[in-house]
Parts: structure tokens; sequence; C-alpha cells
């Protein structure tokens, strides 16, 4: 087989996986009508949700769900006859499809006791260990939680109002989309069916009609969703035969969202207040993986200080698809903390190891860590296609090399020593005062 025919097998077997995974869509089959929030919190929060026994029978799924199932058990054969089994790019490729049909198991079993089993596979648990550290994600997300409510949270609390609308907002997004991908290329729309405030799906990022922005999260959007995964899949769409970067399996989504806080952090665009929602979500899986109830974690969070609305909201997010009396639950939201950690850590051992080029192949498509040094030789081979669309830091790495060297230097020091001696220095200041004490609106040009 000449080297031009294995390239038109693989780019054939990447759009068969391509047009089979579209109609699969794990968040629309999972989301839960807006009107239940009022109707909770209307009860004080004191009787769970009202689904109803059949709520997801009758959330109907926009594909067959036997008949996907073997064509995905097809392309798995015809992956290994084509490539071969020893084919590096064939077992990413064959990773994808498994993937695919652990999603479909997981749809399958919506409202059930196996639901939680099939979301462990896919995304792992809170109890898992972060890779080469002793340290659970439950114990990660408690330390963070811990940081981001400190006092000083309150004294850095910046006068951002919610006083953006959602036609406001559209506005804006679309300006930077246009200004960072070209004109044309990203959509930015009005939605009455996504129950988040925004989220991004393709080439096009949709806006929740009822919700309000501040400028702050219009900042978070541009390099969350348009950066980072809308860049990713623009890039994934840029491959000449590995057309599968393209499209996210659960794999990838620890990365692509930890990438997405990483990218707000490096762009100075997140707030404590944010990064302490993304750390409640470690927490909120690891209470209802152990049995805890919908309306018991709610209560923890409530207990927390945190508002009746965003308490509700990190709890739906982990109960929808699965069971509100706990055990079984969505474990999605561990990909944030997780993926936030992984990133880092991949990003500084490179550099460490000498290999910063391999970085920038974080924004080739929808990637794992695993795939990168081989997704990298194969780039050197002209297979792949480098990141069209990279954020600046990653397209001149002479900044965040330095970023990253001082970072890791730094985490040689005893920090509870250092701490010890500026609490002495601190202790002679005069009581303080927040640095933003006025809460006035900002105002949009």
């Amino acid at each position: 087989m000449t080297n031009q025919a294995y390239l038109e097998r693989l780019r054939s077997l990447s759009n068969r996986l391509v047009a089979l995974q579209k109609p699969i869509r794990i968040l629309d089959a999972i989301k839960w009508p807006s009107e239940l929030e009022a109707i909770f919190c209307a009860k004080g929060g004191r009787e769970l949700p009202q689904l109803g026994a059949d709520f997801y029978q009758n959330q109907r799924l926009a594909f067959d769900t036997e008949k996907v199932y073997q064509q995905l058990k097809e392309l798995k054969t015809d992956v290994r006859r084509d490539l071969g089994r020893g084919d590096a790019l064939g077992h990413i490729l064959l990773a994808t499809i498994d993937q695919y049909q652990i999603v479909i198991e997981l749809l399958k079993a919506r409202g059930t006791h196996q639901f939680g089993h099939f979301s462990k596979l896919l995304y792992g648990s809170a109890q898992d260990k972060i890779r080469g550290d002793r340290k659970t994600l439950r114990e990660m997300g408690e330390r963070l939680c811990h940081v981001f409510s400190l006092p000083a949270v309150e004294h850095l609390n910046r006068p951002y109002t919610n006083n953006i609308s959602s036609e406001q907002a559209v506005s804006s997004l679309l300006w930077r989309m246009n200004d960072y991908f070209g004109n044309g290329e990203v959509r930015v729309e009005i939605s009455d069916d996504i129950v988040s405030d925004a989220s991004a799906g393709g080439d096009c990022i949709k806006i929740n009609r009822r919700a309000v922005f501040s400028e702050l999260d219009l900042q978070v959007l541009e390099v969350h969703e348009g950066w980072v995964h809308i860049g990713t899949t623009l890039n994934g769409r840029q491959q000449p035969w590995a057309t599968w970067l393209s499209v996210g399996s659960p794999r990838i989504t620890a990365i692509q969202e930890g990438m997405a806080v990483l990218m707000e952090t490096l762009t100075f665009s997140s707030f404590p207040q944010r990064a302490r929602r993304i750390s409640d979500r470690v927490v909120a899986v690891d209470l209802a993986e152990q049995g805890a109830d919908f309306c018991e974690v709610y209560r923890h969070f409530l207990d927390r200080g945190i508002s009746e609305h965003d308490s509700y909201r990190v709890t739906q997010r982990v109960f929808r698809g699965g069971t509100l009396s706990g055990g079984s639950v969505f474990t999605k939201d561990i990909s944030y903390v997780k993926g936030f950690v992984e990133n880092v850590n991949f990003i500084r051992s490179a550099i460490q190891s000498g290999v910063p080029e391999i970085i920038p192949m974080l924004f080739v498509g929808k990637v794992t860590l695993d795939d990168l040094p081989l997704l990298y030789e194969r780039y050197l081979e002209g297979v792949i296609a480098g990141p069209k669309y990279l954020p600046p830091m990653f397209r001149d790495l002479n900044g965040l090399y330095v970023w990253f060297g001082f970072s890791s230097s730094m985490g040689l020091m005893n920090i509870a020593k250092v701490q010890q001696h500026f609490s002495k220095l601190f202790q002679k200041m005069p009581v303080s005062v927040p640095l933003y004490p006025d809460k006035t609106d900002v105002e949009l040009d």
C-alpha cells in the first residue's frame, strides 16, 4: 500500500466517524427544563426536583442507538483491516470510536444506576488521583475552594455588574470572534434552547436569551468558548487526513476544559468567584458519587454561603442524566480542574524536558495529552497540519516559557515558611479595606 493510498484510507475512515457522531449530543440528551429551578427554590430546596419517572424516556434521541452502535462496530473492524492493527493513528481513531460506543450506552442508561458507571468510564471520578501525584481530584477541589473563598476575594471584587443584555453580548462577541478568526468564520447567535448562559459547538457560540452578562463574563467567553473550543474545532477541520480531530469525544474533555480554564488564567480574564464555581464542581461530583442526594448537595453549597442560584446550578450540572438520590451521576465536571492541572504539568514538563515545540500541538484539534507526541511526529512528516488558530502566547512561546519557568522554580520553595515570614510583616498593617468599594456600573462603548 502506497503512502498516498494509506492517507486516503485514513481520511475516508475519519470522515465516517465524523458523520456517525454528528447526531450524538450528550448535553442535549440530559438537559433539564429551565423552569425546574424556580419550582425547586420556591419549595425551599427541600424536595427533589420533579422530573417524573419517565422524563428521560420522553427525551427522544436524534439517532437510532442500535443502528449507530452497529455502524461504529463495523467502522472499528474496517480501521483494523485498512490501517493495520499496529498503526499508531489507527489506535487513536479506535480509542475515539470506543468512546462513542460507551456514550451510546450512557444515553441508553439515562435516569438509572448504570448511568454513573458509564459516566465514570468516560470522564473518571472525583476520587481519581491526579496523574503523577497522590492527591485526588476531590482534595485538589477542596484546596482550590478554600483559596478562592479567602477574605482577600472580597477585597478584589471589581465593580463589574451584569448589565449586558444577550443581544449586546452577541454583538460584542461577534466583533471579538471576527478579530481573532477573521470575518465570517464564527457565528454568534441568540438561543432559547440552552440551559447555561452560553455554549459553543462547531463554529457557533450560542447565547441564552434570558442571560445577562458582565464585561468579565464576555472576556471569559471570548477565550474559553472562542479561542479554545471553537479554535480547536476549526483547526481540526483544517486537517487533510485525520479529520476526526475536529470532533470531541469524552476522552478529550479534560484537556479541552482544562485548557479553556488555563486560557482564562493566562489572559487574566478569570476572577475568584468563577474559579470558585469551577472548583465547587469537583466537590459536588464527589458528594453525589458518595451517595448524597440532590437536596443534600444543594444544601452543602448553600450552607457555605453560595447563592441559591449558583447552588442549584452546580448541583443540577452533576445530577442531570443520573439519579436524584445520588450514587449515579454525571461526572464530567471534574474535567475542568483535572484538565487544568494536567495541562499545566504537561507544559512545565515539556519545558523541563527541552521539547517546548510540542506545546502548540495542544491546539491542533480535539486531542489528549497522550496523543501529542505521535501527532507531533506525524506533523513533521506532513500528515498532520499544524494549528492555524493559536492564542498569541502559544504562537510565540518565549513569554510562556518564562512564566512557567518561574512558576516551576518557585514551586521548590517552602511556602509555609514564606507565608509565616510575611504574616509577621502584615500584622503591622492598619485594618485593610477593599480595593474597589464602589459597585458602580460599567459603561459599554
